[in-house]
């Protein structure tokens, strides 16, 4: 999904929710949509996943958008190393709410 799909995306639907990924070691972040259906999609550009550097640059290109909240999730590989159920969606220990 590029920016200006998830404009129209934003501007069509009122329950979907925006999750800003990053991976431990990694210094970049993307953003993932996932729809009332569970569909996710990453945000692109150009056909490829956007990488944003800092959340700043999150920040800006979500507000471009119209959207003010997000959820930071941060995947971190210990879990699935030692043989847990990784558990990135629950909302108590992996994500962290973002509004700006």
């Amino acid at each position: 999904m590029d920016i200006h799909h998830l404009k129209a995306f934003v501007a069509a639907h009122d329950n979907f929710e925006i999750r800003v990924i990053t991976h431990s070691g990694s210094r970049f972040y993307q953003v993932e949509v996932e729809d009332l259906e569970g569909k996710h999609e990453l945000l692109t550009r150009a056909g490829k996943p956007m990488l944003f550097r800092a959340l700043d640059d999150v920040y800006l290109e979500l507000k471009r958008a119209g959207i003010h909240r997000a959820y930071l999730v941060q995947h971190v590989p210990q879990d699935e190393v030692i043989g847990r159920q990784a558990h990135y969606h629950d909302p108590l220990t992996s994500r962290i709410p973002l509004a700006f």
